[in-house]
């Protein structure tokens, strides 16, 4: 296998004192360098003068088949990455739920990291790799020192791995990383023509700047698949002197009803519930109606959660609404 000391690692940590010198020694001995914080092979060890037995020690760390690194290096998805990149074809690069990770979105976890290599070639069959095969035409980028799908790339792969739901998260928080934009995923996703390239345009077209949370997006979704209207995303209201004065997740500002997902931690915290309360009363006195959605109203109770915003949008003035719910929410909200 091809040396792995050779890929750069970000902030790979220091070796112990005592590791260091073992390696340095033994590296001097054979005339070769080996650095014991970055992934490294049997072969490496060997020519290193470092025992193979030696290496199922407590000293080192066994990141795959025939890769490893000093077991007081912390194992971040980059040293993985890295790893990966090392072990796999000339041209590979980081993709899916791996470049996902890399760019700060959200993905549901799993344990693989995902690396995608070009056609023809041998890919890696090792346990913890998730291997793939370059899409024709993918868009392939070098970020913190590593190959990997640029961030719109990421989103169409991931189109044929992830519900819908699941990818609109992605896509949020990607734009909310900065990584791209809500124009430019779906541009991405209209001149995509190879797999997932339907799934990726629907999704695109529901990505929304200035979405907090995947909660957030979960919530806006449940609603927009019921059809109803589309609330409002982080919706700004501004004082007297023309500083901002409230923010809201969701709303329908003609209405003057927001509808906000709250996590168990604003409970649990007195500073944040002592605030709670103070806003919910300068709520009151503007006049806004605030509904209030938890977890459970999302993962348990959708469909009663759809009834409360009805009703209270109905209770606000709201016209038009539909007189039956779109049985659409019932395939990606299913509840218990």
């Amino acid at each position: 296998m091809p040396s792995l000391t050779r890929n750069p690692v970000d902030n790979p940590g220091r070796p112990s004192s005592g590791e260091g010198t073992l390696v340095r020694m033994a590296a001097q001995t054979h005339g070769m360098e080996l650095d014991p914080r970055k992934p490294f092979g049997r072969a490496d060890a060997r020519r290193a003068g470092i025992p193979v037995k030696a290496l199922a020690s407590a000293r080192f760390r066994k990141l795959f088949y025939d890769v490893y690194v000093s077991a007081d290096v912390a194992v971040t998805p980059a040293l993985r990455a890295a790893a990966v990149l090392a072990i796999s074809p000339l041209g590979s690069h980081l993709s899916h739920h791996s470049a996902a990770r890399i760019w700060g979105g959200v993905v549901p976890d799993q344990p693989l990291t995902h690396v995608s290599s070009p056609r023809g070639g041998t890919r890696s069959e090792r346990r913890g790799v998730g291997s793939h095969e370059i899409s024709r035409g993918a868009e392939v980028v070098s970020f913190a020192g590593l190959r990997v799908s640029s961030p719109a790339q990421t989103f169409i792969d991931l189109a044929t791995e992830l519900s819908l739901v699941d990818l609109v998260v992605l896509g949020d928080s990607l734009v909310k990383k900065g990584r791209t934009t809500t124009r430019q995923l779906v541009e991405a996703a209209i001149s995509w023509k190879g797999k997932g390239c339907r799934a990726a345009r629907r999704a695109a077209r529901l990505v929304r700047a200035g979405v907090d949370s995947p909660m957030e997006t979960r919530l806006r979704l449940l609603m927009v698949f019921a059809g109803l209207p589309e609330p409002v995303v982080n919706h700004i209201v501004y004082n007297a002197r023309g500083a901002v004065s409230k923010r809201f997740d969701l709303s329908y500002p003609e209405l003057k009803l927001i509808i906000e997902y709250d996590g168990r931690q604003h409970a649990e915290d007195d500073g944040q519930w002592d605030r709670d309360i103070e806003r919910r009363e300068e709520l009151d006195v503007d006049e806004w109606r605030l509904i209030v959605i938890q977890a459970k109203g999302i993962y348990a109770e959708p469909g009663r959660t759809l009834d409360r915003i009805v009703e209270a949008m109905r209770a606000c003035g709201a016209r038009g609404l539909p007189r039956r719910l779109n049985h659409e929410w019932e395939r990606h909200f299913p509840g218990r």
